[in-house]
């Protein structure tokens, strides 16, 4: 219950809250995209209660939210959210609708802060033909599904399993091969040509028998237009990690792109060019800087994902595609953010499938417009 009125100096503060919990709509508009860091005094001890206050009302009313608690719309974003990173360094009011003006800010497309903004509507202002005009580049891209449609691979009435991509895996172990069946049915399954899978004979039998079509060897001196490494690689197996080496080597020498996931991260040279796609999850990406000699833990990936992948491709040199509900990919010409995986994906075996999609779109994009920079 509110406080007596005249009983202190912050009398208003629960009478606020008791009108903002019966409202239908609470606008957040505190702070614009000027303000820098967290909130703080008084605008952050408003903002802690009223997600409390929001919070226990939706917890009440699971199934009923509508009717029981107010929806919040944030006016440019929700106030306490670091614009240019996505980062939360303070308490934040989630917002069912955020409407922002002129373009998104990346904050509002990057995690942690993406999760907190609900649905996003931008209003234009007339901005991208004077940005365009001023040949300014966008600090992040969010791709949509018609973008999608025009980069996918498609064959035409003359294609042949060779010109619609031929996939090199090295994936999987005795201990994980699993890995490998998963690996090679997101290349399949994304369109490929075809894929030759490399690895031991238990593995290859294991591959051979859910997808007859694919070519097997131990050999990696294959020919392929695009190469998956490293699901399912365990370190103990000495002779698969060679292959996943050898298969590194030939593919920056002949310029062939090259996904590089799990366990062959830790194989990775120095530097490689952006041909050279990189996977790790934030714990992964966070292990692959410690061992770059920078000061970094999977919480300071999370927090800040956007930092950390770009610091990752200025390091390696790689393209860089952080993995999580809202993966951020960095390459020598831009970064992009996309937030369109279900909670569903969070499962063992999910990033073995993406891997395969990767290659098999890899491959198949032999006319890439940036033959440099998988990330456009």
């Amino acid at each position: 219950p509110a406080p007596a009125s005249g009983a202190s100096g912050v009398d208003w503060l629960g009478d606020a809250l008791a009108e903002a919990a019966a409202a239908d709509v609470v606008l957040d508009g505190l702070l614009g995209i000027g303000a820098r860091g967290g909130l703080r005094g008084t605008a952050a001890e408003v903002v802690r209660l009223l997600a409390e206050v929001l919070g226990q009302l939706e917890s009440v009313g699971a199934g009923h939210v509508a009717a029981l608690r107010p929806a919040v719309v944030a006016v440019d974003l929700p106030s306490g959210l670091a614009v240019d990173t996505g980062a939360v360094p303070g308490p934040v009011l989630p917002a069912d609708l955020t409407v922002t003006f002129g373009v998104p800010k990346p904050g509002l497309l990057l995690p942690p802060a993406a999760h907190l903004v609900g649905r996003l509507e931008v209003v234009d202002l007339g901005l991208r033909p004077v940005l365009a005009e001023r040949s300014v580049a966008p600090a992040l891209v969010r791709l949509g599904a018609a973008d999608l449609a025009g980069l996918w691979p498609v064959p035409g009435p003359g294609a042949h399993k060779y010109s619609r991509g031929v996939v090199g895996v090295v994936a999987g172990t005795a201990t994980y091969p699993g890995a490998a069946v998963l690996t090679v049915a997101g290349a399949q399954g994304a369109g490929c040509g075809m894929v030759r899978y490399v690895g031991p004979d238990r593995v290859r039998e294991a591959v051979v028998a859910a997808h007859p079509e694919v070519v097997t060897g131990s050999d990696a001196q294959v020919r392929v237009q695009a190469w998956v490494l490293g699901p399912g690689l365990d370190p103990a197996d000495e002779d698969q990690a060679d292959r996943a080496r050898a298969a590194l080597a030939g593919a920056v020498a002949e310029h062939l792109p090259v996904v590089v996931d799990a366990g062959a991260l830790w194989l990775l040279p120095d530097r490689v060019p952006p041909r050279v796609v990189l996977t790790p999850h934030a714990g992964e990406l966070a292990r692959l800087l410690q061992g770059r000699w920078v000061d970094v833990d999977r919480e300071d990936v999370e927090a800040e994902p956007l930092r950390w992948a770009r610091e990752a491709h200025d390091r390696t040199g790689a393209t860089v595609l952080l993995k999580g509900a809202v993966s951020v990919v960095v390459g020598p010409h831009g970064a992009y953010a996309q937030a369109d995986a279900p909670p569903w994906l969070a499962t063992a075996g999910a990033g073995d499938v993406l891997a395969g999609i990767l290659g098999a779109l890899l491959a198949g994009r032999a006319d890439l417009d940036a033959p440099d920079d998988p990330a456009r």
